[in-house]
């Protein structure tokens, strides 16, 4: 951009004595490259300094559009009216090409004036001339003047359309400079949408390209909202750096605008931090320089910090004054006044006005859901509860602490599932925060087990155990620390594949952190109690029970799917194994909790092991909890009350169907080789079915549009053996990869994604995605793990089977054999899950490590 003013300067010396014409023209261009560095101050003294008037109407229009865009960006808002006023006395009277181009100053004016919808208008009727005019250029900047508008009014939908149109229509065209500031645009509506990952991605772009630009105001928004990334991750060293970089730069500039977003950023770091001296420093000079700038929506920024201080400082009658002034605000955005009112919320529980705690929070919660009322687009509304997390855990730390444990759980549970719930057509898309009552015992008898639901709070997990007689609340230690138990035991089961003792140790602890404070409620171990017996061949049968299906005893809570039968000539008593389903939160959905070591280990030894204690005692050996209960995976409690059990056992026969089987594809590319053994895996599963019974697609046919295309709502079972993508940042964008369609020039014709999975209604008992991390890898706030299972649930699938991480071609063949054996048997899914990992675990040979048999997962479904 330096470049830019420098051959706009050239051009201005070598032909201006040409003419006023020339002088202007080149004038002009030099305004603009000021404007883009920051400069208005000296792009209006340029305007005011050209002596030779202008020689046409156009011109004339083009000065004073310009100098209506400067006085608007100094907030100048009363210069920018006449001149713009002006503007339109000419066109009124001699209309030309440069008058398209005052409802989009105009329009920018209203912007910075908060008159929002005002503001929309005006750049839709510009749209329209721009298309008209089939200028691409025009079009792109336009689109991205209709982002700004729409993320102004929190419509966030339209801004991230609008902004990634700009962005398409800009980079196909290497228009650089609309690239740039429509990538921030995208940026910010995802971090409004409550998704860090993908703004940090679209902010250090923005940043990076506007750095190249020698754009510097940019460069300063862009380095700000990064540092926004930042503080709400954690990160207060290096968000406090990015804004006192842009706060210097921004000063560098004299950039008002700038300078303030700077100041009421570090204000916010410097709270959050401690730094209260600080903090009101920051947010006094940002309000002084806001109220001087006629600059509402900027003044309750500053003002909510204030708040806060004086939160802090125990000044309770100025917090609430202040906070009541942010929230009642017509300048106050919805994001703000959310916050605003959980920070009142606060103020009046740390003050024990109870009552008026109670209503601000709820209030707090329904100007959220009011806002998530309005979200059309299924991707905006996965990431956005995250914006209300901190809102929702205050309220539930509120409740629980005054023994209001059922109306927790319901506030808890409202906010689990909420986009799955709502495509199932099992919640509606309602306006307000509305929890109903919901009855949790029932639901576990509905379901035939017990329920471990949890929440991970900042301060204070919980963990409500629930079975048909009884539920209990259960205090559990504060997330991160939860979360980094479970990050290392999950990376030493895939990356270490090994039972180290550290492993052990963390297996053992999560099981004491997590179940162990429920163990009255659970079903109990799977052990057999046998009379007369000696240890050794007592271990023998135990064993041997177990892989039939018959070894786990119930002596636990009655109706959690344990029955008891018994036989005289043994004096063996034998009974199912209790079910138990875990409703999961944050870092949980990525642990498998089979995996979890029930204690009983002498130190030193591995599951698995046996041997005896000094003195000749038999051990009582540690266990992994696959072997006490059954498990599956539920997004939610209102979804598990609509849950479809199995049929009941039918010997001999499969449940209720027919297959669709897909797989063992020809390799799309290099990077998606040929799997060698799902030839094998295959043949293993179509030998349980008759021909009649099952629909095959492999090798070229089997392809995306074959499963599109076969009505997969007819079958009760499909079965993909495949390669799988799960996308972090796009988690709608997993894929089965497969063969590339026939008759289709598309790269990526060979990928199944997730979004089209969840189009085509299904009606089967079982999902199974033999794929590596089917389940997915993003964890959205309320909605749990989103990839290809979350999609088949989401169309409809009774159950889906999926992985956590990368599944072994060593061991799927055997498991998906064994899986289908046991369905054949009549097992519901769950139970013909377990039997087949039990079958890897106690093989005695190294796929019992839980990296072979594990990765898979059961999902509930409606």
């Amino acid at each position: 951009m330096v470049a830019a003013t420098t051959e706009a300067e050239k051009g201005y010396e070598d032909f201006h004595g040409a003419g006023p014409q020339w002088a202007w023209k080149f004038t002009i261009l030099k305004v603009r490259a000021l404007h883009l560095r920051g400069m208005d101050d000296a792009a209006i003294k340029l305007l005011a300094s050209e002596a030779s008037p202008t020689p046409s109407d156009e011109l004339a229009i083009e000065k004073l559009r310009w100098e209506g865009r400067m006085y608007t960006s100094l907030h100048r808002f009363e210069q920018a009216e006449q001149v713009l006023g002006a503007a339109d006395r000419i066109c009124a009277r001699s209309y030309n090409n440069a008058c398209a181009d005052v409802p989009d100053v105009r329009g920018k004016l209203e912007m910075e004036r908060g008159h929002y919808a005002n503001a929309q208008q005006l750049f839709e009727v510009v749209l329209a001339s721009a298309r008209a005019s089939g200028d691409p250029s025009w079009e792109a900047a336009t689109l991205l003047n209709l982002s700004w508008s729409a993320l102004a009014q929190a419509h966030l939908d339209e801004a991230l359309d609008t902004a990634n149109s700009a962005l398409r229509i800009s980079l196909a065209r290497n228009y650089a400079d609309v690239a740039q500031k429509a990538r921030g645009n995208v940026g910010w509506a995802y971090y409004r949408l409550g998704d860090p990952n993908k703004a940090e991605a679209m902010f250090m772009e923005a940043k990076n390209q506007a750095e190249k630009l020698g754009e510097v105001t940019s460069e300063v928004g862009w380095l700000t909202d990064l540092g926004y990334v930042y503080l709400d991750g954690g990160k207060y060293a290096i968000a406090e750096d990015a804004f006192t970089h842009s706060l210097k730069l921004s000063r560098q500039l004299n950039s008002k605008e700038d300078i303030i977003n700077s100041l009421i950023a570090l204000a916010f770091v410097s709270e959050q931090t401690g730094k209260l001296d600080d903090a009101r420093r920051y947010a006094d000079e940002a309000l002084a320089k806001a109220h001087e700038d006629h600059s509402g929506p900027d003044e309750v920024y500053a003002e909510l910090v204030l708040g806060r201080v004086a939160a802090r400082l125990h000044d309770a009658p100025t917090a609430e004054k202040t906070f009541k002034e942010v929230a009642q605000s017509k300048d106050c955005p919805v994001f703000l006044k959310w916050e605003a009112e959980r920070s009142l919320a606060r103020l009046y529980e740390d003050e024990g006005q109870l009552d008026s705690a109670e209503s601000e929070y709820r209030a707090a919660l329904n100007t959220f859901e009011t806002a998530r009322s309005e979200l059309q687009h299924v991707d905006s509304r996965l990431p956005f509860l995250s914006n209300a997390a901190r809102i929702y855990d205050d309220y539930l730390a509120f409740l629980i602490a005054r023994g209001k444990t059922a109306p927790a759980l319901e506030v808890a549970d409202y906010s689990r599932a909420r986009t799955l719930r709502e495509g199932l057509g099992l919640l509606s898309k309602g306006t307000a925060f509305a929890p109903q009552a919901l009855n949790a015992r029932q639901i576990a008898s509905h379901a035939g087990g017990t329920i471990l639901f949890y929440w991970l709070g900042e301060r204070q997990s919980y963990l409500w155990a629930i079975t048909p007689q009884k539920a209990a609340l259960f205090r559990l230690p504060p997330a991160e620390e939860i979360k980094t138990k479970v990050e290392r035991y999950r990376k030493a089961i895939v990356e270490q594949r090994e039972s180290s003792p550290a492993a052990i140790d963390d297996g053992a602890a999560l099981y004491r952190m997590l179940v162990e404070p429920a163990k009255d409620l659970l079903p109990k171990d799977g052990k057999k109690e046998a009379a007369g017996k000696g240890a050794a061949e007592k271990g023998t049968e135990e064993q041997e029970a177990a892989v039939k299906g018959t070894g786990v005893k119930e002596t636990g809570v009655k109706g959690t799917g344990g029955k008891e039968t018994g036989t005289k000539e043994t004096g063996i008593k034998e009974t199912k194994t209790g079910r138990v389903f875990i409703v999961p939160d944050g870092c949980l959905n990525s642990l498998n909790f089979e995996t979890l070591l029930v204690p009983g280990r002498v130190p030193g030894k591995v599951p698995g092991e046996t041997g005896t204690v000094p003195g000749g005692v038999p051990e009582e050996e540690q266990h992994y909890w696959i072997e006490d209960v059954t498990l599956s995976t539920a997004n939610s409690l209102r979804l598990l009350e609509s849950f479809r059990a199995a049929p009941g056992k039918a010997a001999g026969k499969l449940l209720g169907g027919n297959l669709l089987l897909i797989g063992n594809a020809v390799a799309p590319n290099a990077d998606f080789p040929p799997l060698p053994k799902a030839a094998i895996e295959m043949e293993g599963i179509e030998k349980h079915f008759s021909p009649a019974q099952q629909e095959v697609f492999t090798r070229e046919r089997a392809n995306p549009p074959a499963y599109l295309a076969s009505k997969p709502e007819r079958f009760s079972y499909i079965h993909f053996v495949a390669h799988g993508t799960a996308s972090r940042l796009s988690p709608l964008d997993s894929a089965i990869v497969l063969s590339r369609a026939q008759k289709n020039d598309k790269e990526d014709s060979y990928k199944l994604y997730a979004r089209e999975i969840v189009g085509h209604p299904l009606r089967a008992e079982l999902v199974t995605v033999s794929s590596c991390r089917s389940a997915g890898e993003r964890a959205y706030s309320g909605e749990g793990l989103v990839g290809l299972s979350w999609a088949f649930v989401r169309a409809g699938a009774h159950n889906v089977i999926a992985a956590l991480w990368d599944v072994s071609d060593d061991s799927s063949p055997q498991l998906m054999d064994e899986l289908y054996g046991e369905l054949k048997k009549g097992e519901a899914p769950d139970a013909a899950l377990r039997q087949a990992k039990l079958k890897l675990l106690r093989s005695g040979a190294s796929l019992r490590k839980p990296f072979y048999w594990a990765a898979f997962q059961l999902y509930n479904g409606s």
